[in-house]
């Protein structure tokens, strides 16, 4: 199946909704499951130009919002030592744990710095030798062969102060856990364009196959997910289940293979924890033995209890796609932008916060 070929004119948007109103025979229910996906629907108001009988839920793929507070504490936790520095991407300085956050640890004298990419960590450790620098390696398979060619750097360079707390998980294990719910009815998914950059369009196929849904790959201009959603009707019309690539200019079929091999050599998948979802096997990724004495888990003395999520936060069932944030009974109240409670109101690609910016 190709991705809307026929609309080749550099303003689609106008014929790609007209088409979509014609092809709808029926309500659909389709999970976007990239945030940044989600921040796009709301920023271009997509949502409002859909006709009547498409239905959008947002998935879990924010890698802040995913990450539970256990691992947000280990963060604090490792803040709070004598001579670390935490380098952090900005998005999670603000997300709560049980005992504050990143940024209530910096109020109170820890040294916590904003950098923009695993490498800036490196890049600070070399600078202040006589401190541990660790860097919370959070994120999808977006970002992970970063870390990786990160820690390759780091061994080269024979550094022993620049450490990480190996956060990361990886696509598509949560949308089995998900696609296998009896009460979640989703007729198709909008696959996150970055990620499918580097593991190929062809990843999901099992999914399509297991669960006889339809997928397409989009990237994230109006027109991309536009083109993606009217892949899917079509999909659904036709009851031909697949993977279609909408995305082909920066998405390949098999993925990026260097990417894919650097994430190889320096991790190994292991169970992890989803806030919301539970444990999920083998969707995590652990440092290697050979890169252990990056581990800051093990390597500097960083303890975490067991975690209860806050009172109320309903941000696991927003993951899930079973609850939209004004049904939350914090949103808005208790939990804002500038107090949040969960982290789908903290992250720009949580869902919460998006209905918060761009929702009456």
């Amino acid at each position: 199946m190709k991705c809307a070929d026929e609309f080749k004119s550099r303003d689609i948007t106008t014929p790609l909704l007209r088409e979509l109103a014609h092809s709808l025979r029926r309500p659909v229910r389709i999970m976007e499951v990239c945030g940044t996906h989600t921040m796009s629907i709301f920023r271009h108001g997509i949502r409002s130009l859909l006709p009547e009988g498409i239905t959008l839920l947002s998935g879990p793929g924010c890698p802040v919002c995913v990450t539970p507070a256990s691992q947000i504490d280990a963060f604090i936790a490792a803040a709070g030592l004598p001579d670390v520095t935490v380098a952090t991407f900005g998005d999670l300085i603000r997300v709560p744990g049980s005992r504050g956050s990143l940024a209530t640890a910096r109020a109170e004298g820890a040294r916590v710095e904003i950098v923009y990419s695993p490498m800036d960590a490196l890049n600070l450790a070399q600078q202040e030798p006589e401190r541990k620098v660790v860097f919370p390696a959070i994120g999808f398979e977006t970002t992970a062969p970063a870390i990786a060619a990160t820690i390759l750097q780091a061994e080269r360079l024979g550094l022993d102060n620049f450490f990480i707390i190996a956060a990361a998980k990886t696509m598509p294990s949560p949308l089995e856990v998900l696609m296998s719910d009896p009460e979640l009815k989703v007729d198709g998914l909008l696959c996150p364009g970055h990620v499918s950059a580097i593991i190929g369009a062809r990843a999901y196929q099992p999914l399509a196959d297991r669960y006889q849904l339809s997928c397409a790959v989009a990237g994230f201009e109006p027109a991309d997910i536009l083109a993606g959603l009217l892949s899917l009707v079509r999909q659904i019309n036709q009851k031909t289940p697949g993977v279609d690539n909408c995305y082909t200019r920066a998405v390949p079929e098999q993925g990026n293979p260097r990417a894919l091999q650097l994430i190889e050599t320096v991790f190994a998948q292991e169970d992890s924890e989803w806030r919301g979802l539970g444990v999920i096997p083998e969707s995590g990724l652990r440092l290697r033995a050979d890169y252990r004495r990056f581990d800051a888990m093990t390597a500097l003395p960083i303890t975490v209890k067991p975690v209860t999520e806050p009172k109320g936060c309903r941000c696991g069932e927003i993951l899930k796609g079973q609850l939209l944030p004004p049904a939350c009974p914090l949103y808005k109240k208790r939990c804002t932008p500038l107090h949040p409670i969960g982290p789908c109101m903290v992250s720009t690609e949580g869902t919460c916060a998006a209905y918060y910016r761009y929702s009456e």
